[in-house]
């Protein structure tokens, strides 16, 4: 049997803030966006860890589906080869968010922003920076803009899980950690290991 969580926090004195320098209210980008919401989603609240994530809870469904992700994303380890795949070369902002931890990067392939949700293409890749400033593929994100799947619609679903709806932005998204061990889960929003 499976059970759903959801779980909605009203976060009115935390924003989401972006590491990078001018004003977001100036970005017209999807990472601006992103950034300045202020919803904590039902997956972010209701994940556990992901290593406990992928071995029992989630079944062998989702971890089929995990691994098909990274089958799918293994080349793009390498940004050079993601850039040749159609995803975004230069992302200069970081995202993250003050007391819950970072997103890192998204490099977005436009040309899969529709509503169609496939494991074997992500519309967008998350990368972090190691300390020597290199790239480091950490996980996904699953992303549909209203004006393919409009908000007063039921959420998408992708792996047992409904896309979160970020309203200011006009897109429903899910994360999706594969390459990294999120102690915050699997699913979540934020990643308390990735620093800006």
């Amino acid at each position: 049997m499976r059970i759903t969580i959801a779980i909605r926090c009203a976060v009115s004195a935390a924003f989401y803030v972006a590491c990078s320098t001018g004003t977001t209210a100036a970005k017209k980008d999807m990472n601006a966006d992103h950034a300045m919401g202020t919803t904590v989603s039902a997956s972010t609240a209701a994940s556990g860890s992901a290593a406990a994530a992928s071995r029992t809870p989630m079944g062998r469904d989702v971890d089929r589906d995990l691994e098909r992700i990274r089958k799918a994303t293994a080349a793009f380890k390498s940004l050079d080869a993601a850039v040749a795949a159609g995803y975004q070369r230069n992302v200069p902002q970081c995202i993250a968010h003050p007391t819950l931890g970072g997103m890192g990067y998204h490099h977005a392939n436009d040309a899969l922003f529709d509503d169609k949700l496939d494991l074997d293409h992500p519309e967008i890749l998350v990368y972090g920076k190691t300390s020597a400033g290199d790239y480091k593929l950490n996980g996904v994100e699953f992303y549909v803009p209203f004006s393919a799947h409009p908000r007063t619609s039921a959420p998408p679903e992708l792996m047992g899980h409904q896309l979160t709806p970020f309203d200011p932005g006009k897109f429903w998204y899910l994360h999706v950690w594969v390459w990294t061990d999120n102690p915050s889960g699997m699913f979540a929003d934020w990643d308390p290991d990735v620093k800006c």
